[in-house]
């Protein structure tokens, strides 16, 4: 069974601010990740077509899907720690933007609960903002 995570994309403030750091790290370090401390439990269900739901913002507005995972050592010699690289597709997709509240880390997210991927053309919305987008899928506008 397919399962996602959800984080904070803290520091970005839209998807293409988001694309555009992952493509310079992608362009330095040859593959795109996220590290992370804590490594998730539920890896094969993740890598059975699993995402990674990024909220900027305060809207969760874009997904990645995520291809694998690696363990490295970050740190001071001797201070060092192991820490887990989310490895990522480069594709990120804009969803439906849902709203919400802050938290510290990753979560999981049921398939079942994540927003759908935002559809092309003018029904679609996706050259409004996040914001307007929302509001209008809220009032059953869209």
């Amino acid at each position: 069974m397919t399962l996602n995570l959800i984080k904070l994309s803290v520091g970005s403030e839209s998807i293409d601010s988001l694309a555009g750091w992952q493509q310079e790290r992608l362009r330095n370090n040859g593959r795109l990740w996220h590290a992370t401390r804590m490594t998730p439990r539920r890896r094969e269900e993740l890598l059975d077509g699993g995402s990674i739901y990024w909220v900027i913002k305060g809207y969760v507005q874009a997904r990645q899907r995520v291809i694998g995972f690696d363990q490295v050592l970050q740190g001071a010699e001797g201070e060092e720690r192991r820490t887990t690289l989310l490895l990522l597709d480069p594709e990120l997709v804009a969803v439906e933007p849902r709203r919400h509240r802050p938290f510290q880390g990753w979560r999981y997210l049921q398939t079942e609960d994540a927003p759908r991927d935002l559809g092309r053309g003018p029904e679609g919305g996706e050259d409004l903002p996040p914001e307007m987008l929302a509001e209008l899928r809220d009032l059953g506008l869209l």
